[in-house]
């Protein structure tokens, strides 16, 4: 009660406080100024010089409390400076007990000195007045007040109390009643005041968090008021509309601003009948409004209670990020050109436009020629510089109002028009296959590259497109079958071969899951003892209906439907079995594809095979083609050193048909070299065929090589062979086509052993029921 504010307020307040008891210094004088002049109206009327006292005192102390005042406010008492406030906190409560003591010491003195009723009316008409006074000036400092009362009702009641009769001091009791009842309004207009400059404060944080956050706002900002105009606005907002040419100010509608845009053309005017509507309707929504100068600006509408927020927003970097990323998720990176599924949306429109016109179009798959050899051979940089300049050279080539894709690999695809009424209607794909004539100048390399075209021709707007793409799959088909670098319209014997050439497949795929296929040998002769040393293993396939299938047929048809492995795991592991009853050390060989070094587990397959024939590793040959050694090369020279290692023996089969480098020659552990039956076809009427193999032989003998020749057929090769070459083995109908299980064993007994031989081997098929 009689502590000092400061220890129950925060600074801001307390300070606040002191600055409403030092307020209006002259409105305080004057009613000093009119205490003292009624006292002196009272001491006149009761000719009393205690009251003229009295009256001096009040302009005494008046001008005191008013420069003080002054005093205070030339102090410039800071908002947090709670010690300063606190020492004229005590002075205002010794100034104001002053006052009060001799308001009540005025009541005292007319009560029971001068005992006059218009002295005593006077003085405690004044005297409560100034009660009212003190709670209204000094209610923010309940010391002060409680100081103020008691000075003032002490000596007025010990007035009341001195008249010694009934009434007077029930008036003064009731006076302490005033006080407590003085006290109570006081603190609530303390409390009152302190609200209000809480708010005020609270009001001002918010107004400056909104001012910083309208200023620093990375987007435009308007808000509209119920009638449309614009209230507010940050300077972002001034400058995205300012790209526009529209300068504005607070109050001006915003329709007015909309009405600009639309009829300078810079904004679609959908775009901007969408804002006007959200906005008149006091809705919320999103509107995307791109401008002539290929800015977009996205519009965010929030209305409530008939005022609208808008946020306007710059999105020209999102909408081209987001359209980058939609082109690369429908073109091809590497050659810009749609890609598959793009494609198939583009075609399949296309097809239906055409189709309801009843106009044709061609569907075009386009291959590039041996593709894969550019791959090998100089890298995938060149590669791919390759299929960006095929894709240009496409683009030009093909008729206008072609839709161009790349469909993967070295694979294009194309829909263009085509006029079946005219006659010169083949000049267009002609046309493309001539852009090809030149070579390509790929990063200083001058590359012959070619292209073959398979296509189909439809009329028909229901056709699917899956459908049209086998065909035109069937027709590249054939025109790669044809020599490659041409063109072949799909026909219908296309899709009888694809339909047989599907049975074939899906009953190949039946006989290798059943073990349906055999194997045929044919064996390889010592040229000087013209013995069988070797037999290579070759698959064979009876169709229950068709009858032998060629392995020329089902062989790469294996390769493209991955069984291949699955078949050289069939081969690898009967022939060992099968070598392993034959009579003396003849070997066997077998053929491993590319595909084998990564779908088989060759070097596993290969020595439990050995192990269950009980057939020594020497006499099995792994026979690999120089371009399954490129196409896989470290992991092929990883497999065939670990079946070195074995003791196994490593060929190199039809060498001379594929890249014939030298570098695998040395850099693979080959035990064998077999030449192609190509370089012995002509050795016996051309000299020059005879001196080519005389010098491969050669080459093999020096890198301490077997030498074996493929493909002889006539008596007089293989004489030239023995006499002018250096060829140790040689392979060939000439001695034998490929023979089935039951009859090489026999082959082998008659041609190595003699009789003796000849019955084990005789026994051996009996015991095996053939």
């Amino acid at each position: 009660m009689l502590t000092s504010a400061r220890k129950t307020m925060p600074p801001l307040d307390y300070v606040s406080i002191i600055r409403s008891v030092y307020a209006d210094g002259k409105t305080m004088l004057a009613g000093s100024l009119a205490s003292a002049f009624a006292a002196m109206l009272t001491a006149y009327h009761a000719q009393s010089l205690p009251l003229v006292g009295i009256s001096v005192l009040f302009i005494v102390l008046g001008l005191a409390r008013f420069f003080n005042m002054q005093a205070f406010w030339n102090a410039a008492v800071g908002n947090e400076d709670a010690a300063s406030a606190e020492r004229w906190e005590n002075r205002a409560v010794v100034l104001g007990a002053l006052l009060a003591l001799l308001h009540g010491s005025w009541c005292f003195v007319a009560m029971l000195i001068v005992r006059e009723p218009y002295a005593e009316l006077v003085s405690v008409s004044l005297t409560m007045a100034v009660m009212v006074g003190i709670c209204a000036r000094n209610f923010g400092l309940d010391r002060l007040v409680t100081i103020q009362m008691l000075m003032v009702i002490l000596p007025l009641s010990l007035g009341l109390l001195l008249r010694f009769d009934v009434y007077h001091p029930l008036l003064a009791i009731l006076l302490f009643v005033m006080l407590s009842g003085f006290r109570k309004l006081a603190a609530g207009i303390r409390d009152i005041l302190l609200s209000a400059v809480h708010g005020r404060v609270e009001a001002s944080r918010l107004a400056a968090e909104l001012d910083i956050a309208i200023t620093t706002l990375e987007h435009g900002l308007l808000m509209l008021d119920e009638n449309g105009n614009v209230t507010l606005s940050n300077a972002k907002a001034k400058a995205l509309l300012s790209r526009m040419d529209i300068a504005f100010a607070e109050g001006q509608t915003f329709n007015s601003i909309l009405d600009f845009i639309g009829t300078s053309g810079v904004a679609p005017a959908r775009s901007i009948e969408r804002l006007s509507e959200i906005v008149s309707r006091r809705q919320s929504g999103k509107v995307t409004v791109p401008l002539s100068s290929g800015q977009y600006f996205e519009v965010t509408v929030s209305s409530r209670r008939s005022r609208s927020v808008l946020l306007l927003e710059d999105i020209t970097e999102r909408v081209t990020a987001d359209e980058r990323i939609s082109f690369m998720a429908r073109h091809d990176t590497l050659t810009g050109l749609p890609n598959r599924s793009h494609f198939n949306a583009l075609a399949q429109e296309e097809l239906s436009r055409r189709g309801a016109r009843k106009l044709a179009s061609a569907l075009m798959v386009i291959d590039i020629d041996e593709f894969k050899h550019v791959n090998d051979s100089f890298g995938h940089v060149i590669g791919d510089e390759l299929l960006r300049q095929v894709s240009d050279r496409l683009r030009h080539s093909l008729p206008a109002g072609t839709i161009l894709a790349r469909q993967g690999g070295d694979e294009f695809v194309a829909l263009a028009p085509y006029d079946l009424d005219n006659p010169d209607r083949q000049e267009d794909v002609e046309h493309t296959l001539a852009a090809f004539e030149t070579p390509f100048n790929l990063k200083g390399i001058n590359l012959p590259v070619r292209v073959s075209i398979g296509l189909v021709v439809t009329t028909e707007s229901d056709d699917e497109l899956d459908e049209l793409m086998t065909k035109a799959d069937l027709a590249l088909y054939g025109a790669k079958a044809d020599g490659k670098a041409r063109a072949q319209i799909f026909h219908a014997q296309m899709d009888i071969d694809y339909h047989y050439r599907q049975r074939l497949k899906a009953d190949l795929r039946q006989a290798v899951a059943d073990g349906a296929l055999t194997l045929a040998f044919q064996p390889q002769l010592d040229i000087e003892t013209r013995k069988i040393v070797s037999c290579e293993a070759l698959a064979r396939w009876t169709h229950p209906e068709l009858g032998p299938v060629s392995p020329a047929t089902f062989i790469p048809m294996a390769e493209e439907m991955g069984l291949i492995s699955d078949i050289t795991a069939f081969v690898v592991e009967s022939a060992t079995r099968e070598c392993a009853q034959w009579a003396g050390p003849v070997g066997v060989a077998v053929n491993v594809s590319a595909r084998d070094f990564r779908g088989l587990d060759l070097l596993t397959v290969v020595s439990r095979s050995l192990d269950r024939a009980g057939l020594p590793a020497n006499r099995l040959e792994i026979e690999v083609t120089e371009t399954a050694v490129i196409e896989e090369r470290d992991l092929a020279n990883s497999v065939l050193q670990g079946l070195a290692d074995r003791g196994i023996v490593i060929a190199l089969d039809d060498f001379g048909t594929g890249y014939s480098s030298l570098s695998y020659l040395n850099a693979l552990p080959f035990n064998k070299l077999k030449i192609d039956r190509s370089f012995v076809a002509d050795i016996g009427k051309d000299p020059r065929a005879l001196l080519l193999l005389s010098n491969v032989a050669r080459l093999g003998r020096d890198l301490d090589l077997t030498v074996v020749a493929e493909g002889v057929e006539t008596e007089e090769q293989l004489e030239l062979m023995q006499g002018m070459t250096r060829v140790q083995q040689v392979q060939g109908y000439f001695f034998s086509r490929p023979l089935p299980s039951r009859d090489i064993a026999e082959l082998i007994a008659r041609m190595n052993g003699g009789v003796e031989s000849a019955q084990k081997a005789k026994r051996h098929r009996v015991v095996n029921g053939r």
